[in-house]
């Protein structure tokens, strides 16, 4: 609402105008005229002049404001100017209730932003390519796809969100002073989250997790939750006997019996024997599922540590990289990537698959591989701005090969 200045002088003979003071219209009917020596106003003729100016004033307890200047020794009618000035206030609640409404929308965008990025998304989607590829493995003929089968892969699905927000959790939680040097911009390092909101995720997902599997009721779902849960407080935790990242070996095992057998051996026998109702029989294409990813989810487990050698080495973490060197592990790790698309190739190529899937196996798998090549070529393992980036996209090839791994039968 605009503020209104309004001034009757001498020269004005006639003020006509409506202002808002106080959320409340006031208006001013009125008609002022001048006189010169006591003549009457029959005498003259009335002249109407409205002048309108925008006012910047501090509010004064009342809203409504007055100012009467004198311009003569004697208080005449026609010496006086008049001023009137409008505070802008809000004309209704509505309005501030939109506001407050779209704050309170804002605020939980903000936050959800936030909670996307402490949940490291490169991870969360590869865990779930890995939910969905071992579960379309399960899957032995076209009529499987049907809506019980969308109905198990959600089982699976949500429950693992809160699963991977617990598991990325503690991770951040226990390595708080390590990510100020490694990763500062994850959102508790960087001060967007804090140590108690950072608690109550956690707690959270831990909670809203075993519930839903409990509900579910799956037994795969349930063991490979808890499972998951105990694995990665050992290897996080700071205290006696746990905080197994510190050991290159165990924090190697960690990930990789995660990634190889707890969360494909779990999906699969979900989708199988608890959803489809079918007795357990480990297919063609799920062994060679699990050679894919034991090869794979080891290298992940060795390069992982490749752009944290510095914050590892100053607290006493002593990773494969920091003690063999960032290059030998990083040219390691991929050897062995490159032998996961390998075995992904040759089983696609002795499939028993009709050609057309045979091929578009084999293919995928070359296209993968070669890429992977081609941009390790110019990965700096020494600089984190070169590395972190190249262990993001190792993640989106995982899921890229996931794709793959239903085909071959």
């Amino acid at each position: 609402m605009a503020r209104a200045h309004l001034i009757s002088s001498p020269n004005v003979s006639s003020l006509t105008t409506g202002a808002y003071l106080s959320g409340r219209k006031l208006s001013f009917n009125s008609i002022y005229y001048e006189s010169s020596g006591g003549s009457k106003a029959s005498k003259h003729s009335i002249k109407a002049q409205i002048q309108y100016n925008p006012l910047r004033f501090q509010p004064s307890p009342s809203n409504n404001h007055y100012k009467s200047t004198e311009r003569g020794a004697t208080y005449e009618e026609s010496n006086k100017s008049y001023v009137a000035k409008a505070v802008t206030v809000p004309s209704s609640e509505s309005e501030s209730e939109a506001s407050n409404s779209k704050n309170i929308v804002d605020s939980v965008k903000n936050f959800m932003a936030v909670v996307y990025q402490f949940i490291y998304p490169y991870a969360m989607y590869g865990r779930t390519s890995t939910t969905i590829s071992a579960s379309l493995v399960a899957v032995e003929r076209l009529s499987d796809i049907s809506p019980l089968f969308f109905i198990g892969l959600l089982q699976a699905l949500i429950p693992s969100l809160f699963m991977d927000l617990y598991v990325n959790g503690v991770n951040q939680v226990f390595d708080y002073e390590i990510d100020k040097i490694n990763k500062p911009h994850l959102p508790f390092a960087s001060g967007k989250l804090s140590f108690r909101n950072c608690v109550f995720i956690v707690a959270a997902s831990a909670i809203l997790g075993l519930g839903l599997n409990l509900m579910i009721g799956s037994p795969p779902l349930i063991w490979n939750f808890v499972l998951n849960v105990i694995l990665v407080n050992c290897y996080s935790m700071n205290l006696p006997f746990l905080r197994w990242k510190q050991n290159p070996v165990l924090a190697a095992l960690f990930v990789t019996t995660s990634m190889t057998l707890l969360f494909p051996i779990s999906y699969f026998l979900h989708m199988q024997t608890f959803v489809l109702k079918k007795p357990l029989m480990f297919t063609r294409s799920f062994i060679v599922t699990l050679l894919f990813m034991g090869l794979y989810s080891t290298g992940i487990a060795l390069s992982k540590d490749i752009p944290d050698v510095e914050g590892d080495i100053k607290h006493g973490v002593d990773s494969f990289a920091a003690r063999l060197g960032q290059k030998k592990v990083f040219w390691i790790c991929i050897s062995l990537f490159e032998m996961a698309f390998g075995v992904a190739f040759l089983a696609g190529a002795s499939s028993s698959s009709p050609f057309w899937i045979k091929f578009a196996a084999c293919l995928g798998n070359f296209v993968l591989g070669s890429i992977l090549w081609y941009r390790a070529k110019d990965v700096d393992v020494k600089n984190p701005a070169s590395s972190g980036p190249f262990y993001s996209f190792i993640w989106k090839l995982m899921m890229a090969g996931h794709v793959f791994l239903p085909l071959i039968r």
